[in-house]
């Protein structure tokens, strides 16, 4: 018998592009502590998973990406303090704080991106959304915070008087106006979200997986640092690309004028 925990998350591999579904579209895909738990083992799946070059999160159905935590199981019988004291240090859905995942991930944002579900989007590194997609950090209004990430992940993204606009009114944002502000990187139809998201598949595909990692590494894990202080670090990633297989057949390739295929190492 298949674990039901198991079913309301899908982790799929297709050659090195993972998917993974938070699929509990009965709750718009909120995410309780059994569904999290489930989140983390999957990260760290990918994480030790060399093969994998990027990775595609989403939520089931046509109404939701996720509307944060199920409010209709523990969650509503915590306090905010509680709450507070057992956050997990990688973020909501194990993703919004998360620096040890090193490849791509595409936020492929079909509906609702609400609460968690928007620090789970703040903690992507392209979001690819439909036209009809929400999104907002909706917590003051049910009298919580967005402590998962959302505060300071937003404020560090936006200028101060868009951030601020958001956080103290709790509002649903369109995805067009958080493409203008810069939050999104595409807005399409529904029917084309797809088709977008492996556009973006394709073009991360098409670059040299070890390369990838150093470039993620490198902007997650200096963040802190000045610009000066970021260029002297010499991160695992780094290292690697730069001697990397990858790298000479990126030259090779250019030289003989066909498109490379990257080893990954």
């Amino acid at each position: 018998m298949s674990d039901p925990y198991t079913d309301e998350v899908r982790y799929e591999r297709d050659g090195h592009v993972a998917r993974v579904t938070i699929s509990r579209p009965k709750v718009l895909n909120a995410v309780d502590a059994k569904t999290l738990a489930r989140l983390n083992e999957i990260w760290a799946e990918i994480e030790a998973d060399r093969e994998v070059r990027v990775v595609v999160v989403t939520g089931d159905g046509d109404r939701a990406f996720c509307v944060g935590a199920d409010m209709s199981a523990d969650a509503v019988d915590k306090t905010g303090l509680q709450y507070w004291a057992d956050l997990d240090p990688n973020g909501f859905g194990g993703l919004s704080l998360r620096t040890s995942l090193d490849v791509p991930v595409i936020a492929r944002v079909n509906g609702y991106a609400l609460g968690g579900g928007m620090e789970m989007v703040l903690g992507c590194d392209i979001v690819v959304a439909a036209e009809n997609a929400r999104f907002g950090l909706t917590e003051p209004r049910v009298g919580r915070i967005p402590l998962d990430g959302g505060v300071f992940r937003l404020v560090r993204r936006l200028q101060h008087t868009q951030a601020m606009g958001l956080l103290l009114t709790g509002r649903k944002v369109p995805a067009a106006e958080l493409h203008r502000m810069g939050l999104v990187n595409e807005v399409v139809p529904a029917e084309e979200l797809d088709d977008a998201v492996d556009r973006w598949v394709a073009d991360i595909l098409a670059c040299a997986p070890t390369s990838l990692r150093a470039i993620k590494q490198m902007v997650q894990r200096t963040e802190h640092l000045s610009a000066r202080e970021a260029h002297a670090m010499r991160l695992p990633a780094l290292t690697e690309a730069l001697d990397s297989e990858d790298g000479k057949e990126g030259v090779l390739a250019f030289q003989e004028k066909r498109p490379p295929v990257w080893p990954g190492r």
